[in-house]
């Protein structure tokens, strides 16, 4: 028997304004995105915008469905919004932010498994690291990659 252990690196940062610029530029577009959630059961909205490697940035937001599951994450509607319209380019950033009522929360919004594995796909289809930034009103985190977000990722197949 061998004990392992996995290890994750990430910044936290206590606002917006100790991001680089370009960072805060993209954080800044998640939490603008989070306008165009449409969250009638939660009403917790999620705006999420990644930048792709010629410098594009692309947003979504969390859309509900009375039908649940049939609702998308804001991180996945961002991530397939860029895939589709950019299938050539690589995503280098994600940013997260969420909140209630228009206000973001002071914790960081996380994504869940699902978004989790779909910024996995799009990192090795890219060839590239992708780094996660995760925005709240009190402090930011960024992980340098989506390895960081999803040790053990799925992909055997």
């Amino acid at each position: 028997m061998t004990e392992k252990e996995i290890k994750i690196a990430f910044t936290e940062y206590s606002s917006i304004e100790e991001l680089s610029k370009e960072d805060k530029e993209l954080a800044t577009a998640a939490i603008l995105a989070m306008r165009g959630a449409y969250a009638p059961y939660s009403h917790f909205h999620v705006g999420a915008a990644v930048r792709l490697e010629n410098g594009t940035i692309v947003s979504g937001a969390n859309q509900e469905n009375a039908a649940f599951p049939s609702g998308l994450c804001a991180e996945r509607t961002a991530l397939f919004s860029a895939g589709a319209t950019y299938p050539d380019k690589a995503i280098t950033s994600i940013a997260i932010a969420g909140g209630v009522m228009g206000r973001i929360c002071a914790s960081p919004a996380t994504p869940c498994g699902a978004c989790r594995q779909v910024m996995a796909q799009y990192q090795a289809k890219g060839g590239k690291k992708m780094s996660v930034i995760m925005v709240g009103g009190e402090k930011i985190w960024k992980f340098p990659s989506v390895d960081d977000v999803l040790p053990l990722i799925f992909d055997s197949i």
